[in-house]
């Protein structure tokens, strides 16, 4: 099975697939780009002459970048997204880490060359059971608290992954959904599910809100997929109304707080729908029955999925869930629990059965016997005028185990906030086995290269 040929089965030729500021793609067209393409880069000497190759896509965001990606999986090769940001040792690390056995660097669908990758020594996993699996992508979990894994969806968990998140979005021929988001990092449950559904993607600059509008109007957006940060900087413009046009507006990437979620519905008339999404499993998880009186819930399950909590973690089991870890191997059966996976997520359940997120278990400071958060202190800190990002870690405490520390980057270097400001800030808003003892002011904090804090 291959998920490409599934989808321009299912497609009618003469509709819109992709639109941006530069090209505009009805399915059968991008067939054709997609079609031509595959052929050239079959033709080049770099193409691995092997079954399944694993091709990493180096290239920016944009219509061509779906072309290229759609060629390199109608090969039945293994699809690796090149995030842009990483660093050149980044790069060098991935392409070891997967094996690669070439690369695409690409400017476009048309100037784009292949260079073959030669390791000096064989995979760190068993690709023999790797190709076994049907191997459609292989992605990169944030690693925000530990060394980032690779993650591998066939293309048969990729039917059952889009399928199942579809239950919520609800997403057909008649929508059009207006992108946002960098498509290295956000393409498998997104992208793939548009086309597979026969819906049309609106590619929007990400930076300029005035051209997303002008697009979603022109276009006649449905459905939107952002982040907060896009939804906030689209509430600032004066013509945000527009946006109540939009039947769903889906908030994803990190977590949506009450400001954001009050200010876009006050701007527009709608509410912003959070879902959960996590490259083991999709979008599991959606804020569809509640988005209006508890907007930082993640929400209740898809109809695919069922949720428990073991110990405060947040466990899944359903549909999409990802086939293997790449290093150290493992198979989906070797890390599930009794068929559940554990997503390293705490979370709390609400008398509705909604779901909200307060943290990841590896990142939870133990105080006494008690759980702090440091998500939660973190975002009491950023509600300060005068911070601009804080990262909360547990220091080692004689008497209690451990206590909340807290690093601060100050919004005006010049004048920082004191620490007695802090303390009370958190007194006043927080438990007090809560409040961080100890304040440590930093120019910089350590993110991943999706923008994510690391933690220890």
């Amino acid at each position: 099975m291959n998920i490409v040929d599934l989808i321009f089965a299912r497609s009618t030729a003469a509709l819109p697939a992709v639109v941006s500021p530069e090209l505009q793609l009805t399915f059968g067209e991008l067939k054709a780009h997609m079609n031509d393409c595959a052929q050239r880069m079959s033709a080049d000497p770099a193409w691995p002459r092997k079954n399944r190759p694993r091709i990493g896509l180096d290239a920016p965001s944009g219509a061509d970048y779906i072309v290229l990606a759609l060629a390199i999986l109608k090969q039945n090769a293994c699809f690796v997204p090149i995030p842009a940001e990483l660093t050149a040792s980044e790069r060098t690390q991935l392409a070891k880490s997967t094996a690669l056995d070439a690369i695409v660097f690409a400017k476009s669908a048309e100037d784009w060359c292949i260079k073959a990758v030669v390791h000096d020594s064989p995979p760190a996993f068993d690709e023999v059971a790797l190709e076994a699996l049907n191997p459609a992508f292989i992605r990169f979990s944030s690693g925000t608290t530990g060394t980032s894994k690779g993650i591998v969806i066939s293309h048969e968990t990729l039917l059952g992954r889009i399928t199942a998140a579809n239950a919520g979005l609800r997403i057909g021929p008649e929508d059009r959904v207006l992108w946002v988001l960098p498509m290295a990092h956000h393409f498998a449950v997104s992208i793939i599910l548009y086309l597979y559904h026969g819906a049309s993607t609106i590619l929007a600059p990400a930076s300029d809100p005035k051209v997303m509008l002008a697009m979603m109007r022109e276009h006649g957006a449905t459905v939107m997929y952002g982040s907060p940060y896009h939804y906030t900087m689209l509430s600032g413009q004066s013509d945000a109304v527009s946006l109540g046009s939009l039947r769903l507006a889906i908030s994803t990437a990190f977590a949506l707080n009450t400001e954001v979620a009050e200010l876009f519905v006050s701007k527009t008339g709608l509410h912003l729908t959070q879902g959960m999404g996590i490259i083991e499993a999709g979008l599991p998880i959606l804020n569809l029955e509640h988005s209006k009186d508890k907007p930082t819930s993640i929400g209740k399950p898809q109809p695919a999925f069922e949720v428990k909590l073991d110990d405060g973690e947040l466990m899944l089991r359903g549909a999409g869930i990802f086939d293997a870890y790449l290093t150290p191997w493992q198979p989906r059966e070797a890390v599930l629990r009794d068929g559940w996976f554990a997503t390293g997520d705490i979370a709390e359940m609400d008398e509705d059965g909604c779901l909200y997120l307060r943290g990841r278990v590896r990142s939870v400071v133990n105080v006494g016997g008690l759980k702090c958060f440091p998500e939660e202190v973190e975002a009491v800190l950023c509600s300060h005028p005068g911070v601009k990002a804080a990262r909360v870690s547990g220091r080692a405490h004689p008497a209690l185990g451990a206590m909340p520390s807290a690093e601060i980057i100050p919004r005006y270097a010049e004048e920082p906030p004191t620490m007695i400001e802090l303390r009370k800030l958190c007194q006043e808003r927080l438990s007090a086995y809560k409040v961080p003892l100890f304040y440590t002011f930093v120019s910089e904090l350590p993110l991943t290269p999706s923008g994510k804090l690391i933690r220890y």
